[in-house]
């Protein structure tokens, strides 16, 4: 090898790392450019509190296997919210008829109940009556009724609460609460805040 090829040789041999290290570098960027962009991440949006139909002048009864009428809900308006399952009823009027023939009544300026109508709320002149019947083979049991301007019903555990003030009338018998927790299977009735009553005598 001649001396000019040696040199030639050793120069090439002298540049080669910076060389590959070039071509690399080339090669990365190639790659950066053309590989596929990954999906940008997508932005599920909170449900809206939105209705998604309604119901005018409507009435929706219930009825046991047997065909007997268990429950009955009207009202003016009703607005279904999918997000939450409820149903926002305006001028509300609600009846209910227990295993044992007893009838319970309730209406409201407005009523929210849930998917299965365990729970319902009564705003504004809410009023709850059960009225009264002398089951066979018992005592007869008074007309009590519930007044308040904020009432929480659970037909199914037969209890009613509320966290305003309350006025409960029992035959001819009355009270007043601030707060009221009643529990008709266990016949509990708890009254608490300001309480009054007023017993009337027996006849």
């Amino acid at each position: 090898m001649t001396s000019l090829a040696r040199r030639g040789w050793e120069g090439v041999t002298l540049y080669l790392p910076v060389i590959l290290m070039g071509l690399l570098a080339l090669g990365t960027w190639w790659l950066v450019r053309n590989a596929p962009q990954a999906a940008a991440p997508t932005v599920v949006a909170a449900p809206r509190h939105e209705a998604d139909y309604f119901m005018t002048d409507f009435s929706v009864k219930n009825f046991d296997a047997s065909g007997r009428l268990q429950s009955e809900v009207q009202g003016d308006l009703a607005r279904h919210f999918p997000d939450t399952d409820t149903l926002d009823i305006d001028q509300a009027r609600m009846r209910s008829l227990a295993p044992n023939g007893r009838l319970t009544h309730a209406t409201a300026n407005r009523a929210l109940t849930n998917a299965d109508g365990s729970e319902v709320q009564l705003f504004g002149n809410a009023v709850v009556t059960r009225d009264a019947m002398v089951p066979a083979g018992g005592r007869a049991l008074p007309r009590l009724e519930f007044r308040s301007e904020f009432l929480y019903i659970w037909p199914k555990t037969e209890r009613v609460s509320s966290n305003q003030p309350v006025v409960i009338t029992r035959g001819r018998d009355q009270f007043t609460a601030d707060t009221m927790a009643y529990d008709n299977l266990e016949q509990v009735l708890q009254l608490r805040g300001k309480v009054r009553g007023m017993l009337m005598p027996g006849r």
